[in-house]
């Protein structure tokens, strides 16, 4: 059969679990994830490309490994370009605006639409919002109620019935993103739904966000997960060298945040705060690349930065690519 191929984005109000699966399905960590809003700030790419099944191996071009999560019933070559999106919010500052933006783009031209709900979550304003947005796309859309490990299975099927009464969904599909709880099923039912066409990428392609960008990212994670004040929310990372030697990859970072209060925040007494951000970003950075990492970190106060469009425009990964 002929390879089938296409885009797929994820959509769902903050927290409700897209980054964990885009991390799930691709194998690897290419998006960060806590449980803070506002985490996710750029569409992040994820590529999975699924091989032909057996009786088709020994064409040229489909010896690849099978992976962990490859649906059994799968009857064709396949490539998901996988976007994954911030949480529908209110925008309030530019950088809010220019968020939502980077959604209304993941929607336009795509092949399909996921919609993740958080099943443990009250149905709310952000699960609204991220519906009509799903409706207004024209693209058939999967409902996925995520987190499906934490809540009784009765408690679905009041959930269901009132996503479907909002929106005619394709399919319907109670997953978890972070156990894999129907992630085969959910990627066989994707290629299902796809055109056929020859692949975007090269089978062994992930991501197109450059490693620097995924290394600041790291690190504003381990910001978030350490300070959990407000600096989830005023807090961001640029990286102003990214040196891959023989021997040691030599980052310099710097984080910037608003006030100087936070900076005594994110510095903590004799430095011990920064220093144990370091520390841990430094470790999970060396672990996906499998090289020793030396990394430099300064904190910087920079006013309003979530207001000013330029350097919001330096934070993009496309920037840092060259685009």
């Amino acid at each position: 059969m002929k390879p089938r191929s296409g885009f797929v984005t994820i959509l769902g109000r903050a927290n409700s679990g897209k980054s964990t699966l885009l991390n799930a399905l691709v194998g690897s960590k290419i998006a960060i994830v806590t449980d803070k809003p506002q985490t996710t700030r750029t569409t992040i790419q994820g590529v999975v490309t699924l091989p032909a099944p057996k009786a088709d191996r020994n064409r040229p071009g489909t010896r690849l490994p099978r992976r962990a999560n490859q649906p059994a019933m799968q009857e064709t070559a396949a490539q998901i370009v996988f976007l994954d999106t911030p949480g529908i919010q209110q925008p309030g500052s530019r950088l809010d605006r220019r968020m939502m933006k980077e959604v209304r783009a993941a929607l336009a031209g795509r092949d399909l639409l996921l919609l993740l709900v958080d099943a443990t979550q009250r149905f709310g304003a952000g699960d609204r919002a991220a519906v009509d947005r799903a409706c207004g796309a024209g693209v058939s859309c999967f409902l996925l109620l995520n987190k499906i490990d934490r809540v009784a299975k009765a408690t679905l099927l009041p959930l269901i019935d009132r996503c479907q009464k909002l929106h005619d969904f394709t399919e319907v599909i109670p997953i978890s993103a972070l156990k894999g709880d129907n992630l085969p099923l959910l990627l066989d039912r994707i290629v299902a739904h796809l055109p056929e066409g020859p692949f975007y990428f090269p089978p062994d392609h992930v991501t197109e966000q450059p490693m620097r960008f995924l290394a600041g990212e790291i690190v504003r994670e381990k910001v978030i997960m350490q300070t959990r004040q407000e600096l989830p929310y005023a807090s961001s990372v640029m990286v102003g060298t990214f040196e891959d030697n023989p021997k040691l990859i030599h980052i310099a970072a710097e984080i910037f945040v608003e006030r100087e209060g936070q900076k005594g925040i994110l510095i903590g007494k004799r430095g011990e705060m920064l220093k144990r951000v370091g520390t841990l970003a430094r470790q999970e950075i060396e672990s996906i690349l499998g090289k020793k990492v030396f990394l430099d970190l300064h904190v910087k106060v920079r006013d309003k930065w979530r207001d000013d469009s330029r350097f919001l425009q330096a934070l993009d990964w496309r920037s840092m690519a060259g685009e």
